[in-house]
């Protein structure tokens, strides 16, 4: 076994070891993703050009350089949402993301699993696993999918409504007291969310289901350190992929040409996230099997003991 994945980490460890294990088997990884979810886009794509974008460059009408980029988002925006046909598409290209893309992260987990465990394998190999789960894996990330929107809606709903009776009363306590109750919710919803975290890999590599139980004890006792790491991870991607939509944006416009490089970011993010994810993990899952031995050890001890 890597004996990188045998011994705990801490918070920098994991965020080494993912940049490094990302560099070394990138070509793997990012052919895996590729599989899944290049077929998406390239169908994403097609709809925009039935749609009437441009391939190259899309700008709209306006005196400047930056007042016709602008436009041109807008126009296209309206163009897109215009259309019976595009908008039709646009759901199976989101039906088929929901389908697709959790599968393409399991093969990228068993991939990681087997590099843990010196195991060779191949791409096909591991997305052959991958689908083995197909049906616990879509019903799991439904499930969390749902749990998600029920946890952000029904706190939203409530912040809103104290927001707006609480100003009417008084403006200033009724807004600083909505904002303080936002900031409770969102660090309450991310405990939970960091909790139940770990289902997809119990669902995953344990074969269990929905695999929230098995997560709440794989995250005890590490909670805010994995809600760090999901911080950090989640302003990675942020900026990247900020970075290239803005970039490129200012040159391309709103292009067919500019949805494709901010796809191709989000696959090279989404493989960052994924390894990340693994290593969290596997992490969580030694320091749990230790603690657990360790019981089992005392428990032992305790009965052998004289009385």
């Amino acid at each position: 076994m890597d004996q990188k994945f045998n011994k705990p980490k801490g918070f920098g460890e994991i965020l080494d070891h993912t940049f490094s294990l990302s560099k070394n088997r990138f070509k793997d990884f990012f052919m895996i993703l590729l599989i899944f979810m290049g077929p998406v886009y390239l169908v994403q794509a097609i709809i925009q050009l039935l749609s009437g974008t441009s391939f190259v460059r899309e700008v709209g009408s306006g005196n400047g350089w930056l007042e016709q980029i602008v436009s041109g988002f807008n126009d296209t925006a309206t163009l897109d949402t215009g259309s019976l046909g595009a908008d039709l598409g646009l759901i199976l290209v989101g039906f088929c993301s929901v389908i697709l893309f959790p599968v393409a992260e399991a093969a990228v987990l068993f991939a990681v699993n087997h590099i843990r465990k010196n195991e060779e394998y191949t791409i096909g190999s591991v997305i052959k696993q991958a689908f083995s789960r197909f049906w616990p894996i879509l019903g799991s990330s439904i499930l969390f999918g749902l749990i998600v929107f029920g946890l952000i809606i029904g706190p939203i709903i409530i912040v809103t409504l104290v927001g707006i009776f609480g100003s009417l009363a008084n403006p200033i306590l009724g807004i600083g007291f909505a904002i303080l109750l936002f900031l409770g919710f969102a660090v309450g919803i991310g405990y939970l969310l960091t909790r139940w975290s770990f289902y997809f890999g119990s669902v995953v590599f344990e074969e269990e289901f929905p695999g929230l139980s098995r997560s709440w004890k794989l995250t005890r006792n590490r909670t805010w350190i994995l809600m760090g790491l999901y911080i950090v991870f989640f302003l990675i991607v942020s900026c990247i992929s900020f970075a290239m939509e803005v970039t490129f944006g200012l040159i391309l416009g709103n292009s067919v040409l500019l949805q494709i490089i901010v796809n191709v970011a989000t696959i090279f993010t989404t493989l960052i996230f994924s390894v990340g994810y693994a290593i969290m993990f596997f992490d969580s899952k030694v320091r749990h099997d230790a603690d657990d031995l360790k019981e089992m050890i005392e428990d032992y001890n305790s009965t052998q003991s004289p009385r």
